[in-house]
């Protein structure tokens, strides 16, 4: 099938790439020129393991077309796609200026009936505003062209996401008129051949189970979170009862790790966004606020565990100390630093006086990018360089290179021979063991010892 994109972005560039892996003809279209050409050389903006290799192949097969020429597109594609941001609003509600805007270029360029489809993660109701948008275009035009808006959200876990698109757990088809879905059954039908992933439904509740799906997985961090926060206080070990609980089939082992706080391009847009929505509706979503507050305390909650340490001795805390922070991405397997923990910590961190050494493997280039040169920042070639000068280490991000570090190593590199632990990475009594104090996220026994 020939297929338009508009979007080159992570959802975009991904969904592309794997349809055109599967054989179908594919334009994607964006308005960055600079973006467009470094895709056309093989330059890939995003980090997403495996995609690369794809995105190179399927171009020199000539499958995967990258172009700023949106009538081009819009020619090409049967089916076409709209993949742009929406990012916050000033209120936490999802931004729609650039979906309508493609949805009004649609309309302006339009010239055989399509079936326009919303991958964006866009609120209840914006199918409607994408066939009014392109409706009033076309009117003004004097033309009357067939089209129908489809809601086909994405649920695409960052690191892992060419395997959640070649092999997708469910696809999402919210359709008005049974033609349309099954031209999206038909495009998909490559991804659905083992079993029917295609999960059909109206399209609004299509858009809302976006949302909800997102919401859900919040809320279980958050919970865990609390929990956490209440069995530091009362002594007990987070990671029993991790254990104690996910071994319970109704609640299950995803999404119940505790840790420094949830970030990334959907969470915390998507929680804020479906939040706005059920107030504007006349609905207090009390449960989803709740889940916002405690993300946005626990994004604190390192930071509390170093004021916790250092102010216990005589000196100005951590003012003059430099700490080793490992992880900056949000999650492993990405250089996404969009609401990523580690920028709440090192704001802190500076704030406080200190100095700090930097490693991630792969969002050196998006903290430079953010950051910029300062003084009291150093980007290290490694984890263990990150180490050198340091007092203390931070972890931030569970990349499986920290999992299994030299403690005595660290013991001797670090001044003050402590680690505050945001991923729970560690065995408290190893590296307790080695001579290191311990701070983790409802396990810290350095917050009992003496």
């Amino acid at each position: 099938m020939r297929v338009a994109i508009f979007g080159t972005g992570y959802v975009g560039l991904v969904t592309g790439t794997c349809l055109a892996e599967v054989g179908h003809d594919v334009v994607c279209v964006d308005i960055d020129q600079a973006k467009v050409d470094g895709l056309e050389r093989g330059i890939i903006p995003i980090y997403e393991p495996g995609l690369e290799p794809l995105v190179k192949a399927n171009h020199a097969a000539g499958r995967l077309v990258f172009t700023t020429d949106a009538s081009q597109a819009i020619e090409h594609g049967e089916v076409i796609f709209i993949a742009v941001g929406t990012p916050p609003d000033e209120d936490g509600s999802a931004d729609l200026q650039y979906v309508l805007a493609v949805a009004r270029t649609i309309g302006t360029h339009l010239q055989r009936p399509a079936v326009v489809v919303n991958k964006s993660t866009v609120p209840v109701g914006t199918a409607d505003k994408v066939q009014a948008a392109i409706s009033d275009v076309l009117a003004a035009r004097t033309q009357q062209i067939e089209f129908d808006v489809v809601s086909n959200p994405e649920f695409l876990k960052e690191g892992d996401a060419v395997a959640d698109c070649m092999r997708p757990d469910r696809i999402v088809i919210g359709a008005r008129n049974a033609q349309a879905a099954a031209t999206l059954r038909r495009l998909y039908a490559p991804f659905n051949r083992n079993r029917d992933r295609v999960v059909e439904m109206d399209v609004r509740s299509a858009e809302l189970t976006k949302y909800a799906a997102n919401a859900m997985l919040a809320t279980k961090i958050s919970f865990m979170n609390e929990i956490a926060n209440i069995a530091e206080r009362v002594g007990a070990d987070i990671e029993q009862v991790r254990q104690g609980i996910g071994s319970d089939p109704r609640i299950g082992w995803h999404f119940i790790y505790p840790g420094a706080g949830y970030g990334g391009s959907c969470f915390p847009k998507d929680v804020q966004a479906l939040a706005r929505t059920a107030a504007q509706y006349g609905h207090q979503p009390k449960l989803l606020d709740a889940v916002e507050a405690v993300n946005a305390a626990q994004k604190g909650h390192l930071f509390e565990l170093v004021q916790r340490h250092y102010d216990r001795g005589e000196d100005e805390g951590i003012r003059g100390k430099t700490f080793a922070v490992w992880g900056l991405a949000f999650k492993p397997n990405t250089d996404d630093m969009r609401e990523a923990p580690s920028r709440r910590v090192l704001a802190q961190l500076w704030e406080g006086g200190a100095t700090v050494r930097v490693y991630d493997p792969e969002a050196m280039d998006e903290a430079r990018r953010i950051f910029g040169e300062r003084d009291d920042l150093t980007f290290c070639d490694s984890a263990f360089d990150a180490l050198q000068g340091a007092d203390a280490l931070v972890v931030v991000t569970e990349w499986k290179q920290f999992r299994s570090p030299d403690f005595t190593r660290m013991r001797e590199a670090l001044g003050d021979a402590v680690v505050f632990d945001g991923r729970n990475l560690y065995e408290p009594a190893e590296i307790e063991a080695a001579g290191l104090a311990y701070y983790g996220i409802g396990r810290g026994r350095s917050v009992h010892a003496a």
